[in-house]
């Protein structure tokens, strides 16, 4: 194939085994390109940057094919995708934070259910708490958006003596663990589960999935879990639900984010939050080089690229 540019934001002396032929430029959101981004094939956008910064050479980008986030998400990028040809092709980075993620969503429901942020409080105070708390064990949980991250939540769910585990996704499907069950069910499904779980894209659909009538329909007690996007969860409706106590909450994400300093969720009661932490772990970077070798392999050798969510010119934005 012709040379043209790769935009990685890794520096490519740093990422083993990535393919001969193309341009490696290395750019992580610095105010100067590294180059004229007319001649980028291949974006990589950086990771853990404000949307802005991701889109901003998108606009100069005539000649790009692929945008590749670092994310499980793309709703931070879509916006800027109107400013492309036709035929482009984004993806994501499904494979590089199932690990991660998982594994702070049971995080945060064992630290939530056991008390540990009032004990980390005691802590601080010289104080000996103690008392009966909540078990995993035996309890109901349902997982709102079933992909591979909330797959691999289930995955480090299932020696926890569980008494059911629920399945949600956009439409019906069997899995080697189950059933999964339609979005339209999931109004029935909320009031039978103790956790819920939230690990769906954010999509027109899912915005503000998580209102006032989803909160009612939660029974006594339970825990939201959200690792997906903040605005998944309408933030006042949370706020209302949490002041009753009735429910509680552990979010990684939330709406807006980052979370102002006098902003009332961080003071709610029965809320732990995290600071959208779900992905940058050190589990992330070589999955995270894994992928990219295997992408641009593929995309110099021609061949079909993995996780495609949609291709300009064909799919709405």
């Amino acid at each position: 194939m012709t040379t043209v540019d790769v935009w990685l934001p890794i520096p490519p002396e740093q990422i083993e085994g990535l393919p001969e032929g193309p341009r490696y430029r290395f750019w992580d959101g610095a105010e100067d390109f590294p180059a004229d981004p007319a001649e980028c094939a291949f974006y990589v956008v950086p990771y853990m940057k404000p949307p802005a910064l991701g889109q901003r050479p998108l606009p100069r980008m005539s000649s790009v094919e692929v945008v590749q986030t670092l994310s499980a998400g793309t709703d931070h990028v879509e916006a800027g995708l109107k400013h492309l040809r036709p035929g482009v092709q984004l993806c994501n980075a499904r494979g590089v934070h199932e690990a991660s993620t998982a594994e702070l969503t049971l995080t945060l429901i064992l630290a939530s259910l056991r008390g540990v942020p009032d004990f980390v409080r005691a802590q601080d105070r010289g104080e000996w708490l103690g008392g009966f708390r909540p078990a995993l064990a035996d309890k109901s949980v349902l997982i709102v958006g079933y992909g591979a991250i909330g797959a691999a939540i289930e995955d480090r769910l299932a020696p926890f003596e569980l008494a059911r585990v629920a399945r949600v996704a956009r439409s019906e499907r069997t899995t080697a663990r189950g059933l999964v069950h339609p979005l339209t069910e999931l109004p029935a499904l909320l009031p039978e589960a103790d956790v819920v779980i939230l690990s769906t894209p954010l999509t027109d659909t899912t915005r503000h999935l998580v209102n006032a009538d989803f909160l009612a329909r939660m029974k006594d007690g339970a825990l939201l879990v959200n690792v997906a996007r903040g605005a998944v969860v309408d933030t006042k409706a949370l706020l209302t639900e949490l002041e009753t106590g009735r429910v509680t909450a552990a979010l990684d994400v939330t709406d807006p984010e980052p979370l102002p300093r006098e902003h009332p969720l961080w003071h709610a009661p029965g809320v732990l939050i995290s600071p959208h932490v779900g992905g940058p772990t050190s589990a992330f970077l070589p999955r995270a080089e894994r992928l990219l070798v295997d992408q641009l392999s593929r995309y110099v050798n021609r061949e079909p690229l993995r996780n495609v969510i949609l291709t300009t010119g064909e799919t709405s934005v």
